[in-house]
C-alpha cells in the first residue's frame, strides 16, 4: 500500500488501483453521514475532486491520487457510509482507478513514512 499527504491509501489489485481513506482521517472526521461517488468510466486527473465525504464535523473532498479511469465505486458506501467509520482500511474503499500512468504510485509514501508523518 501506497499513503498520500492527504490520508488517502492506494493498494494495487491487478491493473487497477483501490483507494479509500486511512484510519487516521477517518477518526478524524467523526461519524461520517454522507458519501457522494462518481460514475463509472469517469475520466480522472490527479487532483481532481472525485469524491465527497460529510461528517457530523465537516464535509471533505477526496482528490484522485493518479490519472485514469474510474471502473468501479462502492456503493455500499452510499447506503451506509458509516462503514467508511467502521473499516477504512478494508471494506469502505471509495474507488477502483484503471491508472493512465503507474508510475505515479511511486509518488507515494509508504505505510512507514506515513506513520512518521502523522505521529
Amino acid at each position: 500500500m501506497k499513503f498520500t499527504e492527504e490520508h488517502e491509501w492506494l493498494r494495487e489489485e491487478g491493473d487497477e488501483i483501490v483507494i479509500g481513506i486511512t484510519e487516521h482521517a477517518a477518526e478524524q472526521l467523526g461519524d461520517i453521514v454522507f458519501v457522494e461517488l462518481p460514475e463509472v468510466g469517469t475520466e480522472v486527473s490527479k487532483d481532481d475532486e472525485c469524491v465527497v465525504i460529510e461528517s457530523v464535523k465537516a464535509a471533505s473532498d477526496i482528490l484522485a491520487p493518479i490519472d485514469g479511469e474510474i471502473t468501479e465505486v462502492n456503493e455500499a458506501l452510499v447506503d451506509d457510509p458509516g462503514k467508511i467509520n467502521e473499516d477504512p482500511m478494508g471494506d469502505a474503499w471509495f474507488i477502483k482507478i484503471k491508472p493512465a500512468e503507474p508510475e505515479q504510485m511511486d509518488d507515494y509514501m509508504s505505510e512507514a513514512e506515513y506513520r512518521d508523518m502523522i505521529s
